[in-house]
């Protein structure tokens, strides 16, 4: 008889448990929730426009698009505010608020793996003050001239800023600028999973995963048995499963039914949902008495790398005016602020076995009976946040995991 079984059956089964009971301010978790708000507001733009997998690192661009906020002031402000669902929030108290939540997520528990490059990058024609450099910096960023007018020197020193920001995790971000270019503003990060406790290598195989009913690959899939914490949203019909990692941070694999399309299950995923499923995750008791479900977990490996030109997206937004040649940008210096002529934002995200653990070898815990199995081989949805804060850093969906 065999031992797999469909994920809703197995969610239907199982008991959540607590994570983290450390709180958060009520200011700085405004400010999370607000993120997270736009965060899915932007993914669902960007998803929109592709059939294939996806990338974003919404906290990472957060920080580079506040850092360009505090540049604006007037209606170019204000739209930038409403197009960040910040509206209502003292912009001059998101910088310090921002900085306190960077320190939680990237200064937390364990070895942080995300890597983040922010630059506000303005033509040698542009005056920028050492208090606006400052700033960008308390964001996280930095502001370097660029002599645009000679573009593949440009391109040059963006890709090798980004490369050492990101300790060579990023080595290429754009490959041409526009010579007429004003100010861009250049964001990426790169991730390293490090599942705790971690899947065992050794017992990895090749996999097939069904990227839609006419189409099948051969993928490794890493396997580990243990308890975990599951949730199911009934009325999107898809299953959340939840990875610890090593930093604090956490995964949540976001599966829909056999039959449900990914397409609109991402339609329907906002900011309330999401921590929704975090919350559900925290709970302690169901039907059984049991804290975690015995399970076998398969999960394929796989690693994203996605660039994007977001300046159609934001505009579809409602984030306009400062791509435009009347926005306000003085509060970066100059008596003629830049116009944004592009915001580039790459992602570069690597799920396999890997460990920092030398005694980790898991993925075949000893149970007295041999537990079902959930075998992720279809479309699914992945999101990752630092668990303390409920922070988003990463969203992706996975349509082919042998495709970057």
């Amino acid at each position: 008889m065999t031992r797999s079984i469909t994920l809703t059956l197995v969610l239907l089964l199982l008991l959540l448990g607590p994570t983290s009971s450390e709180t958060v301010s009520p200011v700085v978790q405004d400010l999370i929730n607000r993120n997270a708000d736009f965060a899915t507001q932007l993914y669902r733009a960007v998803a929109s426009r592709t059939d294939n997998n996806v990338l974003l690192s919404p906290f990472t661009l957060s920080a580079g698009l506040l850092a360009l906020l505090s540049a604006t002031s007037g209606a170019t402000q204000d739209q930038l505010l409403q197009g960040l669902t910040l509206t209502g929030v003292d912009p001059m108290a998101l910088p310090d608020l921002f900085q306190t939540l960077r320190t939680m997520v990237l200064q937390g528990e364990g070895t942080v793996t995300m890597r983040q490059s922010v630059n506000l990058l303005p033509s040698t024609n542009f005056q920028v003050s050492p208090s606006y450099q400052d700033l960008v910096q308390k964001l996280g960023g930095s502001v370097r001239h660029l002599a645009y007018s000679v573009p593949q020197e440009a391109v040059d020193n963006i890709n090798r800023l980004v490369q050492e920001q990101t300790r060579d995790q990023i080595q290429e971000l754009v490959t041409t600028v526009d010579s007429q270019t004003q100010l861009l503003l250049a964001t990426a990060t790169s991730y390293k999973t490090r599942f705790s406790p971690s899947f065992n290598s050794s017992l990895s195989q090749d996999e097939r995963f069904y990227v839609d009913r006419y189409h099948v690959v051969m993928v490794p899939m890493m396997f580990r048995s243990d308890k975990y914490f599951l949730a199911y949203d009934r009325s999107l019909k898809v299953g959340v499963l939840k990875l610890s990692m090593a930093d604090g941070t956490a995964m949540l694999v976001v599966l829909p039914d056999e039959g449900v399309d990914i397409t609109a299950v991402e339609e329907e995923v906002t900011a309330g949902r999401i921590q929704a499923w975090i919350k559900q995750l925290k709970k302690r008791k169901t039907i059984f008495s049991f804290t975690r479900l015995k399970l076998e977990v398969q999960l394929p490996r796989f690693i994203l790398e996605h660039l994007y030109s977001l300046k159609d997206v934001l505009q579809i937004l409602g984030i306009r005016q400062v791509f435009q040649d009347d926005a306000d940008m003085t509060n970066m210096g100059s008596t003629n602020g830049p116009k944004v002529t592009q915001v580039f934002h790459k992602s570069v995200v690597s799920v396999d076995e890997r460990s920092d653990d030398i005694t980790a070898g898991g993925g075949a815990a000893m149970f007295s009976t041999l537990p079902p199995r959930l075998t992720i081989n279809r479309p699914f949805l992945f999101i990752i946040y630092q668990q303390t804060s409920s922070s988003l850093l990463l969203m992706g969906r996975v349509i082919d995991p042998t495709l970057k």
